[in-house]
């Protein structure tokens, strides 16, 4: 079974842009096809239809220098095709998703604390802007949370619900999207907080959709809650690194198994590891089932690959990308040794083969 993986990179070292591979997953083999030269595509969504590739430019001028590149990606050679580019109105863009429709993206600006969203058109590209919210406020962590820090903006799976979550003040915004005119109205209820310090990251919803799970940067924890049609319930707060590791804490990135039995989040820093939980399915609550070596250093994105057989750990400092096989019976992961070289890798998509 081949997939394309798509690789998302900071550019600042030994990495060019955006990283195409042919990945196999009867046997965890690998070969790099392509890639494709843009600045700090740190991280990248794929459009419905596997035709369009969008990649944030993670870069920064006076709240004005971040940057958003579409490409059209050919099923038939795994080449990308720039199309254009687009400001996204803030600094340090580090998250981009794809609405269902394939005709809307929004970005996380991290550095400025803005949320934007842009139209793409038939052919790709990226029109300007049509919404930019700027989030005001801070939080208790004076060095970190000193201001908003827009991390996430993920879409629903029924297209009808933006989440944006705020590191800086510790909350996950939560809008009504409107498809057909990309208009964002607050929900009833706008946001939720979260425990104070806890610093709100990526967010990850059970298959069922009723159960989402956030996994707090700098709380080293993750957040569990029932939803329903935008309406999230606290359920859990467990930790996500273990009690005897020292150091920056850094939790990252979460997942969960398309079968809906396991969560994995990363944990870098002084960690250096993948978190896994197995999830109860009745009550959404998490157990963990164990911490596992991440095989390098900075796991800041993984990704589990379509067939569910691996987990692959993108380890932005020792520039590689640490391939696992996935238990499905108990969701632990296997070193397989196998590496795939690559500078600085953050964040790793999927693409099927035709």
């Amino acid at each position: 079974m081949h997939q394309y993986m798509i690789v998302g990179t900071y550019t600042s070292g030994k990495s060019e842009g955006v990283y195409v591979y042919d990945f196999n997953s009867a046997d965890g083999s690998f070969k790099e096809l392509s890639h494709v030269k843009t600045s700090n595509p740190s991280y990248i969504a794929v459009s419905p239809d596997g035709k369009f590739v969008f990649a944030v430019n993670e870069n920064s001028n006076n709240d004005n220098g971040g940057e958003v590149s579409s490409f059209t990606f050919d099923k038939k050679t795994g080449i990308l095709t720039p199309v254009n580019k687009q400001l996204t109105g803030g600094d340090s863009p580090c998250y981009v998703d794809v609405d269902h429709t394939g005709k809307w993206i929004f970005v996380a600006n991290y550095s400025s604390g803005t949320l934007s969203v842009l139209p793409v058109n038939s052919d790709g590209a990226i029109g300007k802007a049509t919404t930019t919210i700027k989030y005001e406020g801070y939080g208790v962590n004076k060095q970190r949370q000193e201001k908003s820090h827009v991390h996430c903006t993920y879409i629903s799976k029924d297209n009808k619900w933006l989440f944006v979550s705020d590191l800086g003040t510790d909350k996950v915004m939560v809008y009504a999207f409107d498809a057909n005119t990309g208009v964002l109205t607050p929900a009833l209820t706008p946001f939720i907080k979260i425990k104070d310090g806890g610093g709100p990251r990526h967010i990850a919803f059970h298959p069922g959709n009723k159960y989402a799970y956030l996994v707090e940067e700098m709380g080293g924890a993750v957040d569990a809650f029932s939803y329903n049609d935008g309406k999230f319930d606290s359920l859990q707060h467990i930790a996500s690194v273990e009690p005897n590791d020292t150091g920056f804490i850094g939790s990252a990135d979460i997942h969960i198994s398309s079968d809906g039995k396991f969560l994995y989040a990363s944990n870098r820093g002084g960690f250096n590891t993948i978190a896994i939980y197995s999830i109860n399915q009745e009550k959404g609550t998490l157990q963990l089932a164990g911490h596992q070596p991440s095989g390098g250093k900075i796991p800041r994105g993984f990704s589990i690959d379509p067939s569910g057989k691996y987990l692959l750990a993108a380890n932005q400092s020792s520039d590689d990308i640490a391939i696992f096989k996935r238990n499905a019976e108990n969701g632990l992961l296997k070193d397989t040794g196998k590496r795939i070289s690559v500078g600085t890798p953050v964040c790793i998509k999927w693409i099927s083969k035709e």
